[in-house]
This record gives C-alpha cells, sequence and structure tokens, in this order.
C-alpha cells in the first residue's frame, strides 16, 4: 500500500499541474462571463451538433463496416492473416497531418480519384474512418476469439444456420468488444483537432477548432471555456462508460477459440476477398496515397528539404521522441501498478484522451507564463499526451495476470521485489511494449500542443509540414515530408512491436 502511494506521485503531479490546472484556469478566466445562450446560437450551435453529428455516423459506420470485416477475419485463414491482423494498427498510429494529406490526395481538389470531395462532410468522415475502423476491426477480432468453440460446435450440431448462430452465439458475446472500442471512437472523434482542422473546411470544422479559433484569434476565452466544459462533459461521460466496459472485459478468458477456416466456397471467397478490399481501401489508401505523391515530389524537392529548416525539424522530431518514449515508460510503469486496486486513479489515467488538448496548451501559456519558452513545458506536455497509451496498456495487462502466479512465487519464499522482477515483469513486458510504441507515435505526430507551444527553434516536422501546406507552391514539399513523417512512425512502431513480439516468444 505504501510502495502504491508512492508510485503515484509522480503522475499525479504530471497529472494536476500539466492537465488540470491549466483547464480550470482556461474555464475560470471565461467564467465570469459564460452565456449558454451560445449554445443555441445558430453558428456556434451549428458548431456543437456537427461535432456530435459527425463523431456519431463514424460510430454507425465504423461498426456497419467494422463488423463483417472482424468477422471475417476471425473465421477465415488466408495468406498473410498475421500480418494484416498487426498492420490494423498502423493507420491509429499515424500523424494526423499524414492522414489528412492521404486523404487529400485521394479525394482532394488535386486527388488521384478524380472525386473532389473538399468542402463536404464526407471528406471528414472519411479521415475518421482511416483513423478509427481499424479500432472497431481489431476489437472485434478479438471479440470473436472469446466466442468458445464448444459453443459454436453445439450450435451447428442443433441444426443452426450460420446466419442463427451468429445472432445467438457470436453477437451476444461480440457486442460489449464493439462497445468498448466505439466509446474510444466517438472521444477520438468528438475531440480530435488535426483532421477537423485540416479536412472540416469552414462550415464542417468542430468545436475543438472553434475553440482554437476563439482563443488563438479573438482572445474569447468565455466563450472558448464554455466550449470546452461541454467537450469535456460529452467526453468525459463516453470516456467513463469506456473505462467501465474495458474493466469488465479485462478478466482471462479461459476459452478455446474456433481456429480460422480456409473459404470453401465461392460466396466465401468473394466476401472475404471484399473485406480485404474493403480494408484496404479505407485503411491503407491514404498511407499508400501519401507514399506515392512523396516518391513523386521529385529529387530537387526531397534535396531541398535537407536545408537547416529540415535537419531542424528532423532532429526535434526525433529527440522529443525518445524523451518521450522514455519517460512515458517510467511513468506508464508508475501509474499502472498504483492504480491496480484504485478506480479513481485508473480512471484518472483517461484525462488526457477527454481533455480538450487545444485548451491544456492555452492553458499552459496562461498558467506558467514564465516557462512559455522553455523546452521543459513542451517536454510535459509531451509526456502527459503520451503515457496514457503505456498506463492503459500495462493496467490491462495486470488484469489479466494469473494472481496464483505472485503467490506462488511469495510461498517459495520470494521477496516481493524478486517475485515482481522474475514472475510479473516477464508478463508485463509485451504489454509495455505496446504501449510504448503508442506513446513513441504519438511523439512522432504531436500537432495541436506543438502548434501553441513550439518556438521557432524547436520546429518539428508536423510544425513544418503546416507550415509548408500555407505557403504557395510548397505542397510538394509538404507531401514529401508527410512521407518522412510517416515512414518515422513506421519505423518507431516496428522497432518497439519488434521487441514485443520477442517477449512473447522468450
Amino acid at each position: 500500500m505504501v510502495l502504491s502511494r508512492a508510485l503515484i506521485v509522480p503522475p499525479a503531479v504530471l497529472l494536476a499541474a500539466g492537465l488540470v490546472a491549466p483547464l480550470v484556469r482556461v474555464l475560470a478566466e471565461g467564467a465570469g462571463g459564460f452565456d449558454f445562450a451560445l449554445l443555441v446560437d445558430p453558428y456556434l450551435g451549428w458548431r456543437l451538433a456537427w461535432s456530435f453529428i459527425q463523431a456519431g455516423v463514424t460510430c454507425v459506420l465504423a461498426l456497419a463496416i467494422g463488423l463483417p470485416l472482424s468477422w471475417a477475419l476471425a473465421r477465415f485463414d488466408f495468406p498473410l492473416r498475421r500480418l494484416v491482423l498487426r498492420a490494423l494498427m498502423l493507420p491509429f498510429v499515424m500523424p494526423t497531418l499524414v492522414a489528412a494529406i492521404g486523404v487529400l490526395a485521394i479525394f482532394g481538389p488535386h486527388g488521384v480519384s478524380g472525386i473532389n470531395l473538399q468542402d463536404t462532410p464526407w471528406l471528414l468522415l472519411y479521415g475518421n474512418l482511416f483513423y478509427n475502423l481499424p479500432l472497431v476491426v481489431r476489437a472485434g477480432v478479438d471479440g470473436f476469439a472469446a466466442v468458445p468453440a464448444s459453443q459454436l460446435a453445439a450450435a451447428r450440431t442443433l441444426g443452426a444456420s450460420r446466419w442463427r448462430v451468429f445472432l445467438r452465439v457470436e453477437w451476444p458475446l461480440v457486442r460489449p468488444w464493439l462497445a468498448s472500442a466505439l466509446c474510444l471512437v466517438f472521444v477520438y472523434c468528438f475531440a480530435g483537432f488535426g483532421l477537423a482542422l485540416l479536412l472540416g473546411g469552414q462550415r464542417y470544422a468542430t468545436v475543438e477548432v472553434e475553440i482554437y479559433t476563439l482563443v488563438a484569434y479573438e482572445l474569447n476565452f468565455a466563450d472558448a471555456g464554455l466550449l470546452a466544459l461541454v467537450n469535456l462533459v460529452a467526453s468525459g461521460t463516453v470516456a467513463l462508460a469506456y473505462a467501465w466496459r474495458e474493466k469488465t472485459l479485462s478478466v482471462a478468458l479461459k476459452v478455446e477459440p474456433l481456429a480460422p477456416q480456409k473459404p470453401q466456397t465461392l460466396a466465401e471467397h468473394l466476401g472475404l476477398a471484399a473485406a480485404l478490399a474493403t480494408l484496404v481501401f479505407v485503411s491503407f489508401a491514404p498511407l499508400a496515397a501519401v507514399a506515392a505523391s512523396g516518391l513523386a515530389a521529385g529529387w530537387d524537392v526531397w534535396r531541398g528539404l535537407w536545408s537547416e529548416e529540415g535537419r531542424l525539424a528532423l532532429f526535434n522530431t526525433l529527440r522529443f521522441t525518445a524523451t518521450t518514449a522514455l519517460l512515458a515508460g517510467v511513468f506508464g510503469v508508475a501509474h499502472a501498478l498504483a492504480a491496480r486496486r484504485s478506480v479513481f486513479w485508473r480512471a484518472a489515467a483517461f484525462l488526457p484522451f477527454i481533455v480538450s488538448p487545444v485548451c491544456v496548451a492555452f492553458g499552459l501559456l496562461l498558467l506558467y507564463p514564465q516557462y512559455t519558452a522553455s523546452l521543459p513545458l513542451l517536454a510535459g506536455a509531451y509526456l502527459l499526451l503520451a503515457y496514457p497509451f503505456v498506463a492503459k496498456s500495462l493496467a490491462a495487462a495486470l488484469d489479466a495476470e494469473p494472481p496464483e502466479l505472485a503467490r506462488a512465487a511469495r510461498t517459495l519464499g520470494a521477496s516481493p521485489w524478486r517475485a515482481f522482477w522474475r514472475v510479473r515483469w516477464p508478463l508485463m513486458r509485451p504489454a509495455l511494449s505496446r504501449g510504448l510504441a503508442f506513446a513513441a507515435a504519438t511523439a512522432v505526430g504531436e500537432f495541436a500542443v506543438t502548434l501553441f507551444l513550439s518556438r521557432p527553434e524547436w520546429l518539428t516536422l508536423t510544425t513544418l509540414i503546416y507550415q509548408l501546406l500555407g505557403r504557395p507552391g510548397s505542397a510538394a514539399a509538404a507531401q514529401a515530408l508527410a512521407t518522412l513523417l510517416m515512414a518515422l512512425s513506421l519505423i518507431a512502431f516496428w522497432l518497439i512491436e519488434r521487441q514485443a513480439v520477442n517477449a512473447r516468444t522468450r
């Protein structure tokens, strides 16, 4: 108990000083001028309504597309199946600027498809699906793997059709997994900033973009604070539902899943082909478009990136990512171990996911004006956004940990430290590697906080790409940099995920 209290101190201080206090500062700035009538104002009311609509529609589309996709991936065996399952998380770790450029390369004014969806709601919805469909598919695959093969065999023996087996046996068991993923999808879409800024345009920007506009350009903290409060309540409610649902799914299930079978009939082959084609179109086509546009930029464009500005952005991105991953591992392990028996601290790890990063950035500027030009403030903001991925991954691993292993080690005379190091730590390492992969990818592609806190000498690849997108004649350079940023994200994810695979095989 004493150790748990000591471990929670560093994450608690970080959350209090880097997230809660800045948010309170922003809300206090405009608390005296809150005008709740603004919520029914046609302009702001539309921004708020569209934020809910696009998040809700994305959830519906992700469920409608992701459910059959996850069933096909779980039930059918085919070449490279394991590679496809591992690649499902690649879109999720891509920086928002890379995703936006990829979407525009397909459906923008000069997109390869010939269809211009700019200034329409479909552009943002497609971007949302690119990011979030893999979450739903991955959750669905895990849910179908939790269906006991014995139940499926019994239902089929009794003469149930495949559709009836799905409705009566599979759907009730996979539904909680999908509900958990859809909670995350809603939060990510509702509180998203980068995609909405670049793909939403003037009419379809979300409330998060409106908060940025009110504070950065109008210094209207009253209206921004009110919108931030609404944002916090909506995202927090859904995040609590997700935390509760995740806890119910964390128990280790000792079931023998149905092994995937090769498709036999023509309908099964066509269904699997359609599922894979849909997955490629939604989740991998934008990445291919970014790579194609970057490689087509020409040698002169790539050589021009190796300027002093480009080298500085690359160096800063690499050192910020390395520092963030290292600190995220320390803070994430401490938070996960301390919060194992505390519902409050377990829920606290979700705060960085539900609080507007725009509000946090401006709250930091208001609360610590003397440190606005300091590198530790920027590093702390990076850490705040990245370490919850480690804490969340480790918390799930600890929940699924068989309790009898640690008790057996203690019975054999092992000290608490030795029992942790020799028994629990090997079980935690794969989860730690997964969390670090997401933390590193978050640091590589961080955009919102960097846009507000960064100084010219701390230029990163994301801020440089954003600047190039606003310069006439620099589109090709921005696409080339986006390709480089995508490659860095892939390398960071591959290196750490490789360690996770090695840890599981030991």
